[in-house]
């Protein structure tokens, strides 16, 4: 089947948090199940590397790629022999296997020859449900299906239903254990059903009554889901969205193993405002995750220019830990394996807190560089340590100086010294990410190697 049918463009998710813990002495970046966290904490180094490879099956070279390059790679149900191979060339790669919540389907590949495929994107195939259970289709006022507007065969189910939460409970529980997956990549967690439907659930007074039916039924089918799957040793990641609206949601979504944020470093306002995931308590609640390292923080950046990759990366980069993985999506259907040049740009590991100035810009310092962003609508300025340069930009040229003796006429032996950089200006939603090119040159190209017990080991490659 065609697999960019599977993929979802998502609303913009965010969450909220009360408490913000210094990421100081945490820090790394990989994937890990609960039995990984008696390891010594990781160092909080610059953002792994993460691939949302579910628009078209992985070719051969490929996964061979993502075995040396990615920390986290989620996969189609049908992919498991990729899995299976990413597994075998680096058993530190953790792999998610998509599977939807909120929707059951009938497209071409979903169900075939009448009957719903052996591997379904869904945890409830369209056959199944019509046939034993069609209550579990949700309807509108008039009594209709919800087919979503834009992803054609894609039909809304009764998620607050007990009976749909176990049934796709025991289902998906069942293949991650079968196949050997590493836990599930959960998507469709959204916050309204407006962006894909105006419909008004039946049962409900107006769309506001439907939102919130179907978040109390979502915060429900993640627990009970998330406690099966951790009772089985892996991993519940869903793609939450839009959580600067409800303060806690993401806290709350991400206890079984992490959340995965598809719309982070997103503009406001149609392009021309501040960074919608500094919003409200949302950027609270990724630092006291991130912090904390006990869960993934998958986060995702749409890149359409330069702009758009610096304030990603270097937005991750605030929230450097011990799984925090970070990926550009230069499509909307995830077709290719991305990479981002930041990635390479040798930041190393953070030395503190990011810190947040009186102008609104973050910024943050890192043992061979520093990162600032401006999440604000207005331009801004800020003052960055010395001799750090543009990863890829020659080293700074030293001035030479002259200082008069106090006891002669003649001058002093020629000193040489690195002038202070210049005030930066920060247009709005824009970031700047420096690296200190004596250390690059001395440590020549360095490869970050995470496993289960540390993360945070270099290797020159």
């Amino acid at each position: 089947m065609p697999k960019a049918t599977l993929m979802r463009r998502h609303p913009m998710a965010c969450w909220t948090a009360a408490v913000v813990l210094l990421a100081g002495g945490l820090a790394g970046c990989v994937a890990s199940s609960a039995q990984d966290l008696s390891a010594p904490p990781p160092k909080p180094l610059a953002p792994c590397a993460w691939w949302y490879g579910i628009g078209k099956p992985p070719t051969s070279q490929e996964i061979e790629q993502a075995a040396k390059r990615y920390q986290v790679v989620v996969l189609n149900a049908d992919q498991a022999a990729a899995m299976r191979r990413l597994h075998q060339l680096n058993p530190r790669v953790k792999v998610l296997v998509y599977k939807d919540l909120s929707s059951t389907r009938n497209y071409p590949g979903a169900v075939d020859g009448g009957q719903d495929a052996a591997f379904l994107p869904s945890g409830i195939g369209y056959v199944a449900a019509q046939d034993h259970h069609p209550d579990w289709f949700a309807l509108d006022v008039q009594g209709r299906r919800i087919e979503w507007q834009g992803y054609p065969r894609h039909w809304q189910m009764t998620v607050w239903n007990p009976d749909y939460q176990q049934a796709w409970t025991d289902a998906v529980v069942t293949e991650v254990k079968r196949e050997g997956w590493d836990g599930v990549l959960a998507d469709n967690d959204f916050n309204s059903l407006r962006h894909y439907s105006p419909a008004v659930l039946a049962g409900t007074a107006n769309v506001t009554e439907t939102d919130r039916k179907l978040r109390d039924g979502l915060d429900g089918f993640l627990a009970k889901a998330g406690d099966a799957l951790t009772n089985a040793d892996k991993l519940l990641v869903p793609n939450v969205s839009e959580t600067h609206l409800v303060p806690g949601r993401w806290t709350a979504h991400s206890r079984f193993g992490g959340a995965m944020e598809e719309n982070f470093g997103f503009r406001e306002n149609g392009g021309t405002g501040g960074l919608l995931t500094f919003r409200g308590n949302e950027f609270q609640e990724l630092r006291a995750q991130a912090a904390l390292g006990e869960s993934l923080l998958l986060l995702v950046t749409r890149t359409h220019n330069a702009r758009e990759e610096r304030s990603g990366y270097a937005s991750a980069a605030l929230l450097a830990g011990p799984r925090t993985c970070w990926t550009r999506a230069t499509t909307d259907d995830y077709r290719n394996p991305e990479w981002s040049a930041l990635q390479d740009s040798g930041l190393g590991e953070a030395v503190d807190a990011a810190s947040r100035l009186p102008n609104g810009v973050w910024t943050r310092t890192f043992t061979h560089g520093w990162v600032a962003v401006n999440p604000t609508a207005s331009t801004q300025t800020v003052v960055p340590p010395e001799g750090l340069v543009a990863p890829g930009a020659p080293r700074p040229t030293p001035t030479p100086t002259r200082t008069s003796s106090p006891t002669s006429t003649s001058a002093s032996p020629t000193t040489t010294t690195t002038p202070a950089l210049p005030a930066l200006t920060l247009e709005a939603a824009d970031a700047t990410v420096l690296v200190d090119p004596q250390q690059l040159a001395k440590r020549g190209v360095w490869r970050v190697i995470r496993d289960e017990l540390r993360i945070g080991r270099l290797r020159a490659s």
